[in-house]
């Protein structure tokens, strides 16, 4: 944990290199909890985030954490949120799905959808989307790693962030980290999922781990089991294990009668 004295160093240091650029400080006057639902804070506009999961094949999951806070930051003078692409990367990605987008609580006539055709054109398109007043967030999904994404390219997105008062998220795959000046990054990990409320033995909403690797929010946790409800997000004691998980861990030979498999771990 960081003590006040040094919290204090380290805030006198940021408003004054913002002083010198003549930019707003991009730490705790930006870093605010605009909302806190069920214990998970949902940061404020103006914010570069970096969101992580080590597979590509997790890709919903990281989206749906992207959109669930550009949802929040939706309003009528900001009634639009951009999603940037790689046009290759589609095909393997795959689109926001417009049904499953309205089942998540999200319209998707809020969402406006652009295929770049490399990543200097997208960088291009998410600084250009920033400084348009009608935006709150731009989400841009990154399948893979490219030079043109250095620490230079994060910090002219993260100022631009900053002043503008729009949101940036990052969508990455892998394991390895880059260095940038994202405000925040995490890191997504799916989790089994919750039980249904009315069948015991079908998968139930869907649950994943949130991990704040870089940043700082509420009361310095820096970890969340989080589920997903038209409402919005549901946080569980993320140290609290699964109650139903099989003890052995070993994989069953082939399959099994339904009574069998009861009470086994129901992964969403």
């Amino acid at each position: 944990m960081i003590s006040p004295d040094r919290q204090q160093r380290i805030a006198a240091l940021r408003d004054s290199i913002a002083d010198i650029e003549r930019k707003p400080a991009l730490a705790e006057a930006r870093v605010l909890v605009q909302d806190e639902m069920q214990g998970f804070p949902l940061p404020g506009g103006g914010l570069l985030q970096e969101i992580f999961s080590d597979e590509r094949r997790h890709a919903g999951a990281v989206l749906g954490f992207a959109l669930a806070q550009a949802r929040s930051l939706l309003n009528p003078r900001r009634p639009a949120i951009v999603y940037l692409q790689l046009a290759n990367d589609a095909q393997e990605l795959g689109l926001p799905y417009g049904p499953g987008l309205v089942s998540f609580g999200f319209d998707p006539d809020a969402l406006v959808l652009v295929r770049a055709a490399n990543m200097a054109e997208l960088l291009w398109a998410a600084e250009e989307a920033v400084a348009c007043k009608a935006v709150a967030a731009v989400v841009a999904d990154i399948a893979g790693h490219h030079r043109q994404l250095d620490f230079t390219a994060s910090r002219r997105l993260s100022l631009r962030a900053a002043g503008a008062g729009c949101s940036i998220f990052l969508l990455r795959y892998g394991t390895g980290r880059e260095a940038s000046a994202a405000h925040l990054r995490w890191r997504l990990t799916p989790q089994a999922s919750a039980r249904k409320r009315y069948d015991a033995m079908a998968p139930g909403p869907p649950r994943w781990r949130a991990q704040l690797e870089k940043g700082i929010l509420l009361k310095q946790q820096t970890e969340w089991l989080l589920g997903w409800t038209e409402n919005g997000f549901t946080t569980t004691d993320a140290g609290r294990r699964h109650a139903y998980r099989f003890a052995t861990g070993a994989t069953l030979p082939r399959a099994v009668p339904a009574q069998l498999g009861h009470r086994l771990p129901e992964t969403g």
